[in-house]
């Protein structure tokens, strides 16, 4: 997946439905040439979100091609709807980046290989479908042996799916290398696999490995780093995703928790009827959950205050979640994640040296 030119697709999604597309725009090392969206053909990229490399916003992949002369690698998939699934009104985009000589790179739980027409005509093309989704063959359950790896290994964990833990991850990643932290990003999810070119799709994984294929990460980066941060998925209390969001948290065997939470949000997303706990009860869900395996604090918060226009509104919400949390906290996007290296460093790092 390590392709310098990509066109992204985001149909009648973009940019606030469309997290995959965003990930990959600001953190990845892919030149993007365009992005598809239909609804908002013939605008940019930097027209809706100021902090991406611009590109144009084009209705059709042929187009973009055309728009492009041809200098297009890749197709990635920049949705993530809820189940994974594939709209059929992308097949004419997927069908033309095909037969154009594109790979396409999908984080979708329908994958493009088991899809006739697309294998049909990548081998007739010579290319490239990447089912970022499909796991190895060869996972296991956990050992309980990633407490053991010489890093410092943080996760990242919610008061509910999308809430910016992905972003988060890649932010505290990028200052604490900044400031001479060897720091790696463990991807968990689609959008860090795209971006990374490597991980395990935690949500995709028999239950029963859940816990050893993020095992497998800590232990084949844990002694090549000194911090690794892991992205978390879903929430402890989310009625769909909980299972998944325990896997990881138990088979990364964390030394701290940076939780993270939406500005404004009180119920759960796509499940409206349920309503989020309180933050100090979160707290102590993740530490309680935490504690019979190996034992973690929540050392910061990172609030995602993307919704909240004015930034003095936005500093106020993260101080009440930081009062609330009793521990600091930042909007690691909008204000840096200068304050959560921060406490990483005083709560984690240091402490394990004076061990």
């Amino acid at each position: 997946m390590d392709h310098e030119r990509i066109v992204v697709l985001a149909h009648e999604k973009f940019p606030d439905s469309a997290k995959t597309a965003l990930g990959v725009m600001r953190y990845g090392d892919q030149a993007v040439r365009a992005v598809l969206d239909r609804d908002r053909a013939g605008e940019r990229a930097a027209d809706h979100v100021p902090d991406v490399a611009d590109a144009p916003i084009i209705g059709s992949f042929a187009a973009a091609l055309d728009a492009t002369d041809g200098d297009v690698d890749a197709l990635y998939i920049g949705i993530a709807p809820i189940g994974g699934g594939f709209d059929e009104s992308w097949r004419d985009d997927v069908r033309d980046a095909i037969t154009a000589g594109c790979d396409v790179v999908s984080g979708l739980h329908y994958f493009l290989n088991d899809d006739e027409e697309f294998a049909r005509l990548a081998d007739e093309h010579g290319v490239e479908l990447y089912d970022v989704r499909q796991p190895p063959d060869d996972l296991g359950v956990a050992t309980g042996s990633a407490a053991d790896v010489d890093a410092d290994v943080v996760l990242t964990v919610g008061t509910d799916c999308s809430v910016g833990k992905m972003t988060a991850s890649q932010e505290i990643v990028a200052t604490a290398r900044d400031r001479g932290i060897d720091a790696a990003f463990v991807p968990t999810g689609q959008t860090g696999i795209m971006i990374e070119g490597w991980g395990n799709p935690i949500d995709r994984v028999v239950a029963d490995f859940t816990a050893g294929a993020v095992e497998e990460m800590i232990l084949d980066r844990g002694d090549d780093h000194e911090l690794l941060v892991v992205e978390g998925q879903g929430s402890v209390v989310h009625p769909a995703y909980s299972a998944v969001t325990c896997g990881i948290l138990h088979g990364s065997m964390a030394d701290g928790f940076i939780l993270c939470h939406a500005a404004g949000r009180k119920v759960v997303h796509g499940y409206e009827s349920f309503t989020l706990p309180s933050i100090p009860a979160y707290v102590d869900l993740y530490e309680d959950l935490a504690a019979p395996v190996h034992e973690a604090s929540v050392v910061a918060g990172a609030v995602n205050t993307m919704d909240v226009a004015d930034d003095a509104a936005a500093e106020d919400a993260v101080a009440a979640f930081a009062d609330a949390a009793g521990v600091p906290a930042a909007d690691p996007v909008r204000h840096g994640a200068d304050r959560i290296v921060d406490a990483i460093v005083d709560g984690i790092l240091e402490a394990g040296l004076a061990e």
